[in-house]
């Protein structure tokens, strides 16, 4: 051979007998993969089915550089997350309605209250020691109806449109409530006239940056007095799909949630701002929801649409109360006792511990 057709040879040319000239290939390294899928037709008769092109198993979406391209592998990994967990909610769903009365019971979800840490102060409802503070305690004489409400709703010095406004909102859920403009007055000055006057309670509603953001609560003439921290506020005209303004008639009370002493008393402090007996003509409700020591004020109206379905109109304002300090007394900022005080690098060790 030749020294110009070794070159060619390693060049991958090769030449047969007619003096044409082609290029070698490679048969295992050009060759395209190909795999069949056991069990499957072609692959019996002998066909070749090509693999589908996927991602290698320790891939992962974050891996990829171009932004846009990640956020669309993204939206499609969650489309499909949500696809299966969507069809096997309907599979399950079939299998129940199949197996009937003999299907077994829905699990119970993991929530962080249903899975919350046992306190000490839970408030059993047959307990004597519990009646017995129920029956001398500061709220006792409006639960055995002896005295009606009277509330005195007022702001901090020189408060706001968005205050004044959340004020005037309060006063028409609340029954028998006045809002006074405060003029500079200290609350050590405000909290005798009103015992003069027979006011049962004392809200005073404090804003910052013109935000409300708290809230003190005082029972007259005796106490307590608790301050919470506002947040979350929506004025009426801020909620979609509000209904028309409330009436005049007594809204009925809601309490959920207040199982502890300290939740038992707040509870009993809010349902002595309303009249004992409701008008259920009106078919307004307030509620007070606590959930993980956040209390959720709503207002509502409902209507029966029948025996079974029940329609809600939210009326507004909403806002939402976090307890800083429950006081003994009226309010006394600087020799006041308190009762309990809200100290969140000692209390807030545990996300599963609440107190109310």
């Amino acid at each position: 051979m030749t020294k110009g057709a070794n070159i060619m040879a390693k060049a991958g040319f090769r030449s047969d007998g007619s003096g044409k000239k082609g290029l070698k290939r490679k048969a295992d390294s050009e060759k395209p993969l190909e795999t069949a899928v056991p069990g499957d037709g072609a692959a019996e008769s002998g066909a070749q089915v090509p693999k589908a092109a996927a991602f290698p198993p320790g891939f992962s979406i974050s891996e990829i550089k171009n932004k846009q391209r990640r956020h669309l592998m993204f939206t499609r990994w969650k489309q499909q997350q949500r696809k299966e967990k969507l069809e096997a909610k309907k599979k399950l769903k079939k299998e129940r309605e199949a197996l009937g009365d003999k299907a077994p019971p829905k699990p119970t979800p993991k929530t962080i209250d249903n899975q919350r840490v046992p306190d000490e102060t839970i408030v059993d409802p047959n307990d004597e020691e519990v009646a017995y503070d129920e029956a001398t305690d500061e709220f006792a004489s409006y639960f055995n109806r002896q005295t009606s409400p009277k509330i005195l709703i007022t702001t901090s010095d020189r408060p706001h449109g968005r205050t004044v406004r959340l004020c005037e909102q309060l006063s028409t859920v609340i029954p028998n409530s006045h809002v006074y403009y405060r003029r500079g007055l200290a609350l050590k000055k405000i909290i005798p006239q009103c015992i003069s006057r027979d006011f049962t309670d004392l809200i005073v509603v404090n804003e910052d940056r013109k935000t409300p953001n708290g809230l003190i609560l005082s029972h007259l003439p005796h106490g307590p007095t608790a301050h919470f921290k506002m947040s979350s506020v929506r004025l009426r005209k801020e909620i979609k799909r509000k209904g028309k303004d409330p009436t005049e008639h007594i809204p009925e009370i809601i309490l959920n949630n207040f199982t502890t002493r300290l939740g038992h008393s707040i509870g009993r402090m809010f349902a002595s701002l309303f009249p004992h007996n409701p008008q259920f003509i009106g078919r307004q409700v307030a509620t007070f929801h606590n959930q993980r020591d956040y209390i959720f004020f709503r207002f509502h109206r409902y209507i029966f649409k029948s025996e079974k379905k029940v329609g809600i109109q939210e009326l507004g304002p909403r806002f939402t109360l976090k307890l800083r300090s429950l006081q003994k007394g009226t309010f006394d900022s600087k020799y006041g006792e308190y009762e309990w005080v809200h100290k969140p690098r000692e209390m807030d060790t545990s996300r599963r511990k609440f107190h109310l």
